[in-house]
C-alpha cells in the first residue's frame, strides 16, 4: 500500500507542477475548467478528462476490473478539486506543509461559533462512507478555502485520499486530520508558526 500511495503522491506533484510551469493561459483554463466537471464523478466516466488525470499514469495504479482503483479515485479526487480551488486565483492554490486538517482549522480563525460551523462540516467529510460522498463534502470545505484564500498541499491531500479507502487506513487518516484540525499553532522567537499538539 505504501508503494502505492508514494506513487499517487508523485504523480499528483508531476501533473500540479505541470500545470504550474504551463505558460499558454488559455490552454491552462482549458484544462482546469474541464476538471472542475470531473468532481465527484467516477474515475474514466468522462472522456475529455482521460488525458489530464491519466496521461503517464503508473500502469500498476490502473483498474484491470472496470472498477475504479483506489489510485484512480485519489488522483481524480486531488486533481479535480485543486482545479475548483485554482479557479480565478492567479496564486497557486497548492502550498507543500498545509495539510487539510490545518487548512480547514484556518477557516474557523478564533471565532467558536464560525468553529462549530467549521467542524460540522469537516465532520461530515471525515465519516463519508464512500468517494462521491467525500468529494461532495470535500467540494463545499474548499470552496470555503478559495473564499478565504487558504492553500492546501494537494500532493497530501491525493495520499490522504487514497489512504481513506483502504482498509484501516480511513482511522489513520482521521486521526491525522483531527490532530491537524485542534492543532495548536505558536510563534517561535522569529515570528514563524510552530505547529504544537
Amino acid at each position: 500500500m505504501d508503494d502505492h500511495k508514494a506513487m499517487v503522491r508523485s504523480y499528483v506533484r508531476k501533473r500540479l507542477g505541470q500545470w504550474q510551469r504551463e505558460t499558454n493561459v488559455h490552454l491552462l483554463r482549458a484544462d482546469l475548467a474541464n476538471l472542475r466537471r470531473g468532481i465527484g464523478k467516477r474515475p474514466g466516466a468522462l472522456p475529455e478528462l482521460w488525458g489530464l488525470l491519466f496521461r503517464d499514469f503508473p500502469e500498476e495504479l490502473m483498474s484491470r476490473t472496470g472498477e475504479p482503483t483506489w489510485a484512480e479515485w485519489a488522483v481524480s479526487g486531488a486533481l479535480t478539486i485543486y482545479a475548483l480551488h485554482q479557479q480565478g486565483t492567479g496564486e497557486s492554490v497548492h502550498a507543500e506543509g498545509q495539510r487539510l486538517g490545518l487548512a480547514v482549522r484556518r477557516l474557523a480563525g478564533g471565532d467558536e461559533d464560525r468553529l462549530k460551523a467549521v467542524q460540522r462540516r469537516f465532520n461530515a467529510f471525515a465519516t463519508a462512507r464512500d468517494m462521491p460522498e467525500c468529494m461532495h463534502h470535500l467540494r463545499g470545505l474548499v470552496q470555503l478555502l478559495r473564499r478565504e484564500g487558504i492553500p492546501l498541499d494537494y500532493v497530501e491531500l491525493a495520499g490522504d485520499l487514497y489512504e481513506f479507502q483502504t482498509p484501516e487506513g480511513a482511522d489513520r487518516v482521521r486521526l491525522r486530520w483531527g490532530q491537524d484540525f485542534y492543532r495548536t499553532v505558536v510563534r517561535d522567537e522569529d515570528g514563524k508558526d510552530d505547529d504544537h499538539a
